[in-house]
């Protein structure tokens, strides 16, 4: 059975930096309500991304304050989240009665009927659903058109790069970078101050760890998982050479111990100024901005993915909450869904934490502050130079590509690490993949 494409939109746009004091958003926030059970506390599975720290930081003296109800956060990295919620979802165990998942699973849980749909509590006049970002909104829909997450923030990526380190070298970053101009960089760079690579790049097993960038390098280069009518193309030359250039380039210039550096490790290095540039999510700006937590703040460039055969090259993700059908607690779990998702929580992050930390990238709203500004535009349609059988720059939206990239993914590390070479890699995961693609053709 072909997996049919969802019309979405050529572009959106992401907030790239507002490391500036903002004016805060007008608006209401969100309310719950609507039927199914309540419960004066919940329980809720979230990814451990910077974002996700700060609202557990300020649900009990907002969100609890005012609704009594007592939000228990469970908080895992990307990869655990994953293996957690998919379990919990899939057997209906019903331990959450909210988690974070991305624009992967959306579409595919909600067919299987894991999920609740939400529109009855997006449609509320408080929540403004029309102020939602229509590619956001579509990413996190189900085939029948119904809303099943609604999203916390939304992401592409772009290269973030020292302006001092790059100055001090006398380099001007170009406004469109290819991948051989931004590998030349890495090499000018890599030691310009006492214990700092050229850059870093996600080396973590994982298909929404080291493929997220690593995919959309694959789309730029030519390369794809697989072609329009489901032919396989992992060992493919295009695919081949976009995963040597990366391995290589990490090899070279890159952070130490890449086979184990995700995005927080990325982020945490750049943070420090271990690393010179870094390509990765646009939500990192707001992490990199903040002086509390960040030694380079206001130190930082960013410019668009780098591209070598497309014209653009960022990635379109979102994280959102959804709720499993199993919740006995719909009531509460919607109040604080709406609310997390809401412009007052936005203004709530930025007058308490900063403008630079706001969860942004899924209001039109957000964008009527003048420090945001576009970081890049995604088509989730056609990220690369051919057709391809799915929606998805970074991910095939199909079930089985979450053991696939993975179990790739995890060979290419091995690479990276020395232990077997990007061929071999790539020979074990063509075989894979077309044992995929015979389930679609």
């Amino acid at each position: 059975m072909r997996i049919r494409s969802k019309k979405l939109a050529m572009a959106v746009a992401l907030p790239a930096v507002a490391g500036l004091t903002l004016s805060g958003c007008a608006g209401a926030g969100g309310g719950g309500g609507g039927g199914g059970g309540s419960s004066k506390s919940i329980n809720v599975l979230m990814v451990g991304n910077p974002q996700m720290v700060d609202i557990q930081k300020l649900t009990k003296d907002s969100f609890t304050k005012d609704t009594g109800i007592k939000v228990n956060y469970t908080v895992l990295p990307e990869n655990e989240l994953r293996d957690k919620v998919t379990q919990d979802v899939a057997t209906g165990a019903g331990q959450y009665d909210v988690a974070t998942v991305g624009a992967y699973e959306v579409p595919i849980w909600a067919k299987n009927g894991w999920l609740n749909p939400l529109d009855k509590y997006a449609d509320q006049g408080s929540f403004d659903k029309a102020d939602l970002l229509p590619p956001i909104t579509k990413s996190l829909s189900g085939q029948d058109g119904k809303l099943y997450s609604l999203p916390f923030y939304g992401e592409s990526s772009f290269l973030m790069y020292r302006k001092d380190i790059l100055k001090q070298k006398g380099i001007t970053m170009p406004a469109k970078p290819t991948w051989q101009q931004v590998a030349n960089i890495a090499a000018k760079v890599d030691g310009a101050q006492p214990g700092m690579k050229g850059i870093c790049l996600r080396g973590l097993p994982g298909w929404g760890e080291q493929f997220a960038p690593l995919t959309t390098v694959v789309n730029t280069f030519g390369g794809t998982w697989f072609t329009k009518n489901w032919q396989a193309q992992v060992d493919a030359p295009p695919f081949k050479q976009a995963v040597n250039f990366y391995v290589n380039l990490i090899k070279a210039h890159g952070e130490p111990g890449a086979a184990q550096s995700g995005f927080t490790e990325c982020l945490n290095a750049m943070s420090q100024s271990k690393v010179a540039m870094w390509y990765d999510a646009t939500s990192a700006a707001g992490s990199l901005e903040d002086p509390k937590v960040s030694k380079v703040a206001g130190k930082v460039g960013y410019v668009q993915a780098p591209v070598v055969k497309t014209k653009s090259s960022g990635w379109l993700w979102a994280w959102g909450w959804v709720m499993p059908k199993t919740t006995k607690n719909a009531s509460s779990a919607a109040k604080f869904m709406t609310w997390a998702s809401s412009k007052d929580y936005e203004k709530l992050v930025g007058n308490k934490l900063g403008w630079s930390r706001v969860p942004a990238g899924k209001r039109k709203s957000t964008y009527d502050i003048p420090q945001y500004k576009k970081a890049a535009a995604a088509n989730p349609e056609n990220p690369g130079v051919q057709p391809r059988p799915t929606i998805g720059v970074q991910f095939v939206d199909i079930p089985e590509f979450q053991d696939l990239g993975t179990k790739v993914s995890q060979d290419i590390a091995a690479a990276m690490a020395g232990k077997t070479t990007v061929d071999a890699a790539l020979t074990k995961g063509q075989g894979l993949a077309e044992a995929v693609a015979k389930k679609y053709q």
